[in-house]
């Protein structure tokens, strides 16, 4: 199964509760901050909520 290594690139700064909210989901707390997750339908959904905050890259399992 594939795993994408999320980072957030972007601040939280002027974000509404919702894009903050989902970013504290996916693990995120700090700029530059990688997490790891399994590629799926609900991440996938968050990441795209999200889009203009964070930088995805594919990894290898």
């Amino acid at each position: 199964m594939a795993k994408l290594q999320i980072t957030l690139v972007r601040s939280l700064i002027g974000r509404n509760e919702k894009q903050r909210a989902t970013v504290a989901t996916l693990g995120l707390r700090k700029i530059r901050q990688s997490v790891v997750h399994s590629d799926s339908p609900a991440i996938r959904g968050m990441i795209t909520h999200v889009s203009h905050l964070v930088k995805v890259e594919e990894v290898q399992a």
